[in-house]
């Protein structure tokens, strides 16, 4: 469908404030948090209504399927993922071999910049394997050109100081040398065209065969399709080397982030999904500061992911000893102000008795320059983001007293990728009062009983249950709800299936008026419409752009806050044009690496030539036939624009364009709502 951008502005805005239910996107008008319950929902709006919340959208015969098994069964079959065949999405996981790489080896596969700069220092030796050792080279050659530019400029600033007459520029190119850097190119591209023509083995080994030099020429004749070109009929482990030669942490942050695509997409846990983005949204983790580029894989993979459905107390530990919490937040850095390396007592036994012999000093560093103050960013973030809520009764001075309990909580030589270490020289001695209750001098011990003291408190029961059911039921969840939510919570020892249950099971998460009433952010539309559409995504990458282009790249949240799930934050008119430009570039194959055949997601029979039957086709495909009468005759007003009905004025015969009605209702109100 070509239509302009101008054309496509008015359509979303015909769409989205043309609709009744529509009016109140930012979901603020309603009275959601009455503790009267609305009437129930029939049994396949139940089916679709479950589906819109305990997955990331409705696929093809969804609807069908749920009803069919009973939506309680259904529920309880999501409640026991490890009960559910996930074969086929692993299959396709497989070609993302660093999912499965430990930190240390990320770090040793794909080197990041203190690791390269290290072995230019002669602090490091290149490692023997070819493949490892032309990354290695490539990030070498890379750092030295950058060394020679930062020279060069420092160079010429001095050059153009006025400490004498002034120097003419430098002269243009000659014909000379504009020849000589057309022939180079030539040379390049027909080397390019040798490559590709080559087996994938063979193409591989020339490039290993290359110099740095050549090698970084060769990058820059592959751009684009001819990029892919290089890497089809490649390995797993041939594709990482190539791309890792250009830039090996991208190598890493990019396959985690398709990889969470692809598991949204194509997981039959679909709920355990949904609870792992979820949690990782509540414990953020920013991907874009520094070691976190390679923490965040076994973040994800052994710290949320495994504890999605289990005790929140277990989540709560897990996350505080994460190396890309501790990172992210600066508490491996956090020293005590009583500490023995604050006070600069030696490590060595024989010394510290000398040492207790003289007065104390206080030091700006200990050992490996970190800094001796007490970082609080963790203690606060713990108690206002992660357990008790902004208003769950904690004081200034209960952060100041949890940042002291934590101190020690670091990493060993996180260069490396080590992990998690209790170092008692950090931590802050003596006993500490959390909450009113006294932490005994316990070193590591006591950060432990902070997090069960936190992680049993009513406040943080409430506060979780808030937060699921903002999730699951609406932006201003019903008072009655949220309580009985956080009576499960500490009834049941905070075991996260149990409160997913009993929400699953009340009046109000089934109550009529809560059918469609949240917006789906940027992420769950996405995915919802490669799912409705059938999609089959071999590349991500192009969603991945989307995805940014929408606001919300994946574990790009800077903030400790994480993505809000509020409609208020999604709801602008840039954001629905974006939304609408991307439902029809989806539907119309406009994606590489992504395949759409909408016209296989309907039977329409004899009429498959008419476009309302199109349209009413594709409705019950994507809607579950659910449509308002408003978006309907939007949409059917379209039908006869020649764009979308794909025919000459003077061709009255030609079949729609089912790939523009599909983008239509993909960018309806309805289906960005859940």
């Amino acid at each position: 469908m070509a239509l302009n951008r101008r054309e496509i502005a008015a359509f979303a805005l015909l769409l989205t404030l043309g609709t009744p239910a529509s009016v109140q996107l930012a979901a603020g008008k309603k009275k959601e948090n009455s503790t009267s319950v609305a009437p129930q929902m029939a049994e396949q709006k139940r089916a679709l209504h479950a589906l819109n919340r305990l997955t990331f959208g409705a696929g093809p015969g969804d609807v069908q399927k749920v009803t069919a098994i009973g939506v309680d069964k259904w529920i309880d079959q999501q409640l026991h993922p490890e009960k559910l065949d996930d074969s086929a999405l692993e299959a396709r996981l497989t070609q993302f071999r660093t999912l499965r790489m430990s930190t240390r080896e990320l770090v040793e596969a794909f080197p990041p910049p203190q690791v390269i700069k290290a072995i230019m220092d002669g602090k490091q030796s290149l490692p023997s394997d070819p493949a490892k050792r032309a990354i290695y080279q490539a990030q070498l050659d890379r750092l030295e050109q950058k060394r020679e530019r930062k020279q060069d400029a420092a160079e010429n600033l001095v050059s153009a100081a006025p400490s004498g007459p002034p120097q003419a520029p430098a002269p243009a190119p000659g014909p000379a040398e504009l020849a000589k850097a057309r022939e180079d190119k030539l040379y390049a591209d027909i080397h390019a065209e040798q490559l590709l023509s080559l087996p994938p083995d063979q193409r591989v080994k020339e490039i290993l065969k290359m110099t740095p030099e050549e090698r970084h020429e060769m990058v820059g004749s592959f751009r684009g399709a001819k990029g892919q070109q290089l890497l089809d009929g490649l390995n797993p482990q041939q594709k990482e080397t190539l791309m890792a030669l250009n830039n090996p942490q991208q190598v890493v942050t990019t396959e985690l982030m398709q990889a969470k695509l692809l598991r949204a997409i194509y997981s039959e846990r679909q709920l355990d999904e949904v609870m792992t983005d979820f949690w990782f949204n509540h414990f953020n983790v920013f991907i874009g500061k520094g070691s976190d580029r390679y923490l965040l894989t076994s973040y994800e993979r052994d710290v949320i992911r495994p504890h999605a459905l289990g005790k929140f107390e277990d989540l709560l530990v897990a996350t505080a000893r994460s190396p890309a919490m501790l990172f992210y937040l600066d508490n491996w850095l956090s020293v005590g102000p009583n500490s023995d390396i604050a006070r600069g007592v030696p490590k060595n036994p024989a010394r510290r008795r000398l040492y207790s012999a003289v007065p104390a000093k206080r030091t700006k560093a200990g050992p490996g320059k970190r800094s001796s103050g007490l970082n609080e960013n963790y203690g606060r973030e713990l108690m206002e983001l992660h357990t008790l809520g902004v208003n769950g009764g904690y004081t200034q001075k209960d952060v100041t007293e949890v940042a002291r309990v934590f101190t020690g909580w670091t990493l060993e030589r996180p260069q490396d990728g080590a992990g998690f270490k209790f170092e008692s020289r950090m931590h802050d001695p003596g006993d500490k009062s959390v909450l009113g209750h006294k932490i005994k001098n316990h070193g590591e011990k006591e950060g432990i009983e902070v997090l069960h003291l936190l992680a049993h408190n009513p406040s943080t029961a409430r506060f979780i249950s808030t937060k699921l059911a903002m999730r699951f039921v609406s932006d201003n969840p019903p008072a009655s709800l949220v309580s009985k939510m956080q009576q499960t919570y500490l009834k049941k020892d905070g075991d996260i299936r149990e409160v997913l249950r009993t929400m699953f099971r009340s009046p109000e998460f089934w109550a009529d008026d809560t059918y469609r009433a949240k917006v789906k952010t940027p992420l769950e539309f996405m995915v919802s419409a490669v799912r409705a559409t059938d999609a089959d995504v071999t590349n991500a990458m192009p969603l991945l752009g989307q995805l940014n282009n929408m606001g919300m790249p994946l574990f790009g949240m800077q903030p400790p806050t994480g993505y809000s799930m509020k409609a208020e934050t999604w709801v602008n008119s840039s954001a629905l044009l974006g939304r609408m430009n991307f439902a029809l570039a989806l539907s119309a194959n406009r994606l590489k690496g992504i395949t759409v055949q909408p016209e296989q997601l309907f039977d329409t029979g004899a009429k498959a030539g008419d476009a309302q039957q199109v349209l009413v086709g594709l409705e019950n495909s994507f809607l579950g036939g659910d449509v308002s009468r408003q978006t309907h005759e939007t949409i059917s007003r379209q039908l006869n624009d020649p764009q979308v009905a794909q025919r000459r004025l003077d061709d009255p015969i030609a079949p729609p364009n089912v790939s523009a009605i599909a983008g239509l209702i993909l960018g309806s109100p309805e289906f960005q709502r859940r």
